[in-house]
């Protein structure tokens, strides 16, 4: 059988112009991606450096589903972009080497650690919306890693294309008929455009309500779960049965507190419409009721700026704890809430007590909630 060579390839949308339309859009995709995956995982692991504000509210709601969104919409992107490079894999080394086939090996080595990196980051990407985990190595740290990875490796790519890049910027004539293809430069450039447009549309509805009733590829649906929203996390799942006659809320400080049930309702309550915004990119507003933080700090007599740690019945799992630094913990929105959409917490969503605070990942929003320690 012959092998095939670059000059075996003779359609016209294997072309550098092509390659780098197309690579514009996989580069702002992937961007995007890279800086709202960052400030979620800044969130949840802040430098004492760092100071994250709690506003506005519906913040991570909108940089969460951004992630998604741009991680979603790169798949079609990465596909057209690799159908229209792939002939490259069949041009020959110069030989003997010399410092354009060092340039050619920086390059290929380049493509081969972005895509391997890209495509693995964007299948865990995907799986982790599902929660499914079919492999050993945590997903968080695995996925931030890759990520610097990708970054890494597409500057070097960037850097070695860069005259090629340069010289195919702009727009040139579209050559006549294409008889060997049956497609136009600009008609792949539609297609490809449609395609991402289409998967985006069909999964943003997670987090944007109005295209709910289409957002067939979303894993979560808003409306849909116990009061109206979703779950993510159930009790069972966390090891948290029937809450008894007995169950206590501490609060540890200088002047230690302890409330039953009924002495938590006695308490002024306060209300914040807030999102719940989750790491897989699906987001819901809801309504809660209950005591401000800042108030149960201030009964505490905890000194002004202290950060609060969250305690959960949780039995084990990575988010049994959570913290409060000063700007939430005193923010006005900031509750522990006790009733969801006017009715009592169902346990899937933490009775009989949870946190709900603004711009925040729905994993720290901490649910079955019975200690706070204040920190100083």
């Amino acid at each position: 059988m012959k092998i095939p060579t670059e000059r075996s390839f003779r359609s016209t949308l294997h072309h550098p112009r092509v390659a780098v339309v197309i690579g514009r859009w996989l580069a702002i995709a992937v961007a995007v991606c890279f800086l709202t995956g960052l400030f979620s995982h800044l969130q949840q692991t802040t430098p004492g450096w760092l100071v994250i504000p709690s506003r506005p509210a519906s913040l991570y709601r909108v940089t969460q589903g951004l992630h998604v969104l741009s991680g979603i919409v790169a798949v079609p992107l990465l596909l057209a972009k690799l159908w229209t490079v792939y002939p490259k894999l069949f041009a020959k080394l110069p030989w003997p080497p010399n410092r354009q086939a060092l340039a050619t090996a920086v390059e290929r080595l380049s493509i081969l650690v972005l895509v391997s990196a890209l495509a693995l980051e964007l299948f865990i990407g995907f799986v982790n919306t599902l929660q499914w985990y079919p492999w050993p190595f945590p997903f968080r740290q695995t996925h931030y890693a890759l990520a610097w990875i990708i970054v890494g490796a597409l500057l070097v790519h960037i850097a070695v294309k860069l005259p090629l890049i340069t010289a195919h910027w702009r727009r040139i004539p579209e050559p006549l008929p294409a008889a060997t293809t049956g497609m136009t430069r600009r008609t792949l450039f539609r297609t490809v455009a449609g395609a991402g447009a289409l998967v985006g549309i069909t999964s943003v509805g997670q987090s944007v309500p109005a295209l709910a009733p289409v957002a067939v590829l979303a894993p979560r649906r808003p409306g849909i779960g116990p009061q109206g929203l979703p779950v993510n996390r159930t009790a069972k799942d966390a090891g948290v049965s029937a809450i008894g006659a007995d169950w206590r809320f501490t609060v540890d400080g200088p002047h230690p507190l302890s409330y039953t049930m009924e002495d938590l309702r006695r308490l002024p309550q306060n209300r914040s419409d807030l999102p719940i915004a989750c790491v897989e990119g699906w987001s819901q507003g809801a309504r809660w009721e209950g005591i401000r933080i800042r108030d149960l700090i201030q009964l505490c007599g905890a000194p002004e700026g202290s950060r609060v740690r969250v305690v959960s019945m949780e039995q084990g799992g990575f988010y049994a704890t959570s913290e409060l630094p000063p700007e939430f913990a005193t923010d006005p929105l900031t509750l522990l809430a006790l009733r969801l959409n006017g009715s009592e917490l169902a346990l899937d969503h933490g009775y009989p007590a949870r946190i709900i605070a603004p711009n925040r990942p729905g994993v720290l929003q901490t649910k079955w909630v019975h200690r706070l320690e204040v920190l100083t």
